[in-house]
């Protein structure tokens, strides 16, 4: 019994470095965000990049080609006619949505399209992989990222659509769901998941969020409500403006070490884990690109 006893005791000391090591080698998502190499990010292309500049200054816009394309090569031609030159961000609800395009809907367009088949979800023949988060949603039976954007899926993972995430860029529309075109909106403050497979979603703010939170929330008499000073692709200023934007693999080995520390602090400050983190909580690292001597 004694040599037995004494066995066991012997094992355990072997068994409490390896242990003490796994948790020493936890990172903080600072830490893993940091250290993530360059294969593990993404360069986005200024053809995928729309900026839409207000009063309050400019927001960079990436299309989600992948999960809505009409819609987003229409606002693509949108930008180049320059059809949001004069136009406002005439709706504002707090914690809600910002919206814009043409309040009196007469302006015409020349080469795009007023109106657009609605693309509430990408439908495939065959399972679309996703980075998956495992818990329950409540929206939908699957949720996850997809090329940089948080999105669901139905059970068989063959219907795939971004979800209403804070930042999103998506179309208004009236009752009729192939009506939206040219109305755009932004979701501030709160996740707007009610209204997921309802509109199409076919973008994400990069970059310059505040300034949709410092838009005015109430018209001032004599005055333009929210003008949109412009509303650009990207690679159509590159003579003045050359901001470039790398965004983390959602598929990548940092991304999913970033998820799990995000469901489980190790910073020592936290208590408490919850080992769960919902699919708008989860925040996608985007970095702007300073430029240097090899890369103007």
């Amino acid at each position: 019994m004694k040599l037995r006893l004494l066995t066991l005791c012997l094992g355990a000391l072997l068994i409490a470095p390896t242990h003490g090591k796994e948790t020493s080698q936890k990172r903080s998502a600072g830490e893993i965000i940091k250290t993530a190499s360059d294969s593990e990010w993404r360069t986005v292309s200024a053809q995928n990049i729309i900026k839409l500049t207000l009063p309050t200054g400019a927001a960079y816009i990436e299309l989600n080609d992948k999960l809505a394309p009409t819609h987003a090569n229409n606002m693509r031609q949108l930008a180049k006619e320059g059809f949001y030159q004069g136009l406002s961000v005439y709706r504002f609800v707090e914690g809600f949505v910002a919206q814009g395009g043409d309040v009196s809907e007469s302006k015409p367009v020349k080469n795009a399209k007023k109106a657009l088949p609605a693309e509430f979800y990408l439908r495939t023949e065959t399972p679309l992989k996703i980075t998956e988060l495992k818990g329950p949603d409540g929206y939908a039976a699957k949720t996850g990222f997809l090329n940089g954007f948080a999105v669901a899926q139905n059970q068989s993972q063959t219907e795939t659509w971004q979800v209403h995430c804070p930042g999103v860029f998506a179309m208004a529309r009236d009752n009729d769901i192939n009506s939206g075109g040219t109305e755009f909106y932004v979701t501030i403050g709160n996740s707007q998941r009610y209204l997921d497979r309802n509109i199409t979603v076919f973008g994400r703010v990069l970059e310059g969020m505040e300034h949709f939170n410092l838009l005015q929330r109430k018209a001032t008499e004599g005055q333009t409500f929210n003008p949109i000073t412009d509303m650009q692709l990207l690679a159509d200023i590159k003579d003045t403006d050359n901001s470039k934007f790398r965004v983390m693999k959602t598929d990548s080995n940092a991304f999913i070490s970033l998820i799990e520390a995000r469901k489980n602090r190790v910073e020592a400050w936290f208590v408490e884990s919850p080992d769960y983190i919902n699919v708008c909580a989860m925040p996608i690292p985007t970095e702007r690109v300073m430029p240097t001597r090899n890369n103007p």
